[in-house]
C-alpha cells in the first residue's frame, strides 16, 4: 500500500489525457514512470501488443470517456463488475482498470528481467471484456474520507497496544518511505482531479504505511513490535484487515474521483 499501484497511474494520467489536459506522450511517460516499457495486448482492432500512446488513443476511439481503478483481493472484489474471467485475473493481479463508455478492462502482468542490480520491469496490460455494471463496494470520496479518519485512529491505537510504532530501524525506514511519498503527494494524481481526492489518497497511504509497519517487511510481523507468537501474529492480521480494506476502498475512490466528478457535472 506504500507504493502507488500501476493501475492508479494508468487511470489518473489516462483520465487527464482523455480530458485533453495532457499530451499523449506525457501521459504515457507518467504511467510507465520507472518501468522499462508498458504494452497493451488484446485491444479490439489491434492484432498484437501496442504501446501506451496508441492504446489510449484506441480506447478513446472505441468510446472510452474515463478510466476507473479496481484494487480487489480474494474475498473482496473491490471495483469489479464481472465477468468471472476478468475478475479472476484482476484478483490475481490485485489491481485492474476499467473503461467508462466501452465495456473493456485492463489487467497488468509484470515481468522482471536482467541481472541482480540491473533489473528492469516490463508490464503487459491485458485488455479484456468487462460487464457494464456498477463496480463493487466503491465509496464516494466523502464516505472514504470519513471512513479513513476513523481507520487512522484505530490503526494508531492498535499499533500503540502492540508496541509497534517507532520500534526499531525497520519501522523507522517504513515511516521515512511514507514521508518521502507524502512530500510528493500532489504529484500522485494528474491534472483534472479535485483537491479532496489528493487528501484522501495521502491519508490512505498513511494508513497503508502504518499497516506495513505492523506487518513488517516479510508481512509476518516478526521484524518489530511485541507480537511474535503465531497466535499473536494472526490476531494482529485479523485486527488490521478491516483497516486495510478501508484504505484500499479510499484509494479506489480517490483514483476514480475525476470520472465521478465529470459524470456529476454532465448534463
Amino acid at each position: 500500500m506504500l507504493d502507488e499501484p500501476r493501475s492508479g497511474r494508468l487511470a489518473a494520467w489516462g483520465n487527464a489525457l482523455l480530458a485533453g489536459l495532457v499530451p499523449p506522450d506525457d501521459a504515457a511517460e507518467r504511467i510507465a514512470e520507472g518501468d522499462a516499457v508498458h504494452r497493451v495486448t488484446g485491444l479490439p482492432g489491434e492484432p498484437g501488443p501496442v504501446g501506451l500512446t496508441l492504446a489510449l488513443g484506441r480506447l478513446r476511439a472505441l468510446g472510452a470517456t474515463g478510466l476507473r481503478v479496481a484494487l480487489p483481493v480474494p474475498g473482496h472484489p473491490l471495483g469489479l463488475s464481472g465477468p468471472p474471467e476478468f475478475n479472476a485475473r484482476a484478483i490475481e493481479a490485485e489491481e485492474a482498470v476499467t473503461a467508462c463508455g466501452v465495456a473493456l478492462g485492463l489487467v497488468p502482468e509484470v515481468h522482471e528481467a536482467g541481472p541482480e542490480g540491473d533489473v528492469h520491469v516490463e508490464v503487459v496490460w491485458h485488455c479484456m471484456a468487462v460487464r457494464d455494471a456498477p463496480p463493487a463496494d466503491v465509496p464516494s470520496l466523502g464516505e472514504a474520507e470519513r471512513e479513513l479518519a476513523q481507520a487512522l485512529r484505530e490503526a494508531t491505537e492498535l499499533l500503540a497496544k502492540l508496541d509497534v510504532a517507532g520500534s526499531g530501524p525497520v519501522a523507522d525506514a517504513a515511516l521515512a518511505a511514507y514521508r518521502a511519498r507524502a512530500e510528493a503527494g500532489r504529484q500522485l494524481l494528474a491534472p483534472g482531479y479535485p483537491p479532496r481526492s489528493v487528501r484522501v489518497l495521502e491519508l490512505a497511504q498513511k494508513v497503508g504505511a502504518l499497516i506495513a509497519i505492523a506487518e513488517g517487511p516479510g508481512g509476518d510481523g516478526r521484524e518489530h513490535g511485541a507480537a511474535v507468537s503465531s497466535s499473536q501474529i494472526a490476531a494482529r492480521r485479523d485486527a488490521l484487515r478491516p483497516v486495510e480494506r478501508t484504505a484500499r476502498r479510499a484509494q479506489v475512490a480517490a483514483y476514480n474521483a475525476a470520472v465521478e466528478e465529470r459524470e456529476r457535472k454532465a448534463p
